[in-house]
């Protein structure tokens, strides 16, 4: 097949994704939902504060600069009732940067749309009381096709001890935008539309030693299942993105907080 054709059968199925769009059904809420609630029973009996301790290798990339990432699962994806949950977890390693400037940094909302561009391209704090936030975020997800999201989520921070911090943000709304920037821009009905990310929940953990900030992110998200047809466009749209965020996430986090 030549380029030409190449191209001109992607673009005729991109045509065709509003024909194949997906809505999100109760039942795989539910299943996403169930799925949350056992990996944080997990997270609360793990040994380790930190996932990279539990691998002398981790430690060793994370503090020599990489943006460790792996399947929690050790599976990209698990299948649910009419949908796919991504559970990925990374870390990354600030250094001279302290726990306390860095938990600052992140609770400043109305700058994440300059420390985590170009995928967050908006965003605010639209309340906050104590370490309690609800915030908004307008994300780009881009792969083949260009996907635009406005997204509400309830964010709380947890102080260990000095030196150590977790988080935890829940989507509370993710409504997809169609002609985003445009003037007839239009918000979709959040679980309507192509279905790239339903629901979105990150857990974090910050703990400083070594001359920095160690930063983990357990970031577990629920998308649509791979359609009849279109797997050889969607699938790699769907099953990369959530590793590719997170990687993207935490590689923005150290190098806009490193000192």
């Amino acid at each position: 097949m030549t380029l030409v054709c190449v191209e001109g059968a992607v673009l005729a199925a991109v045509l065709m994704l509003p024909a194949r769009a997906a809505e999100l059904q109760a039942q795989t809420v539910e299943a996403f939902d169930r799925y949350a609630r056992q990996a944080e029973a997990r997270m609360d009996a793990a040994k380790s504060f930190l996932w990279v301790d539990e691998s002398a290798d981790r430690v060793r990339r994370v503090r020599r600069g990489e943006v460790v990432a792996e399947p929690f699962t050790g599976k990209p994806d698990i299948h649910v009732a009419g949908g796919l949950v991504h559970d990925w977890i990374g870390a990354v390693f600030i250094p001279g940067a302290s726990v306390d400037y860095t938990i600052a940094r992140l609770e400043d909302y109305n700058g994440h749309k300059d420390i985590f561009k170009p995928e967050v391209i908006d965003s605010r704090t639209l309340s906050h009381t104590g370490n309690d936030y609800l915030i908004y975020l307008r994300l780009v997800k881009k792969k083949v096709v260009t996907v635009v999201l406005n997204t509400e989520f309830d964010v709380h921070y947890a102080q260990v001890d000095k030196t150590r911090w977790r988080s935890v943000s829940r989507s509370r709304r993710v409504a997809e935008v169609e002609r985003a920037g445009k003037p007839d821009e239009r918000e979709l009905a959040p679980g309507t539309g192509e279905g790239f990310l339903w629901k979105l929940n990150s857990y974090w953990r910050f703990m400083e030693r070594d001359g920095g900030t160690w930063v983990e992110c357990q970031a577990i998200s629920l998308t649509r299942d791979v359609p009849t047809g279109l797997g050889w466009l969607i699938e790699p749209i769907i099953r990369n993105l959530p590793r590719e965020s997170l990687v993207n996430t935490l590689a923005a986090a150290r190098q806009a907080l490193a000192k």
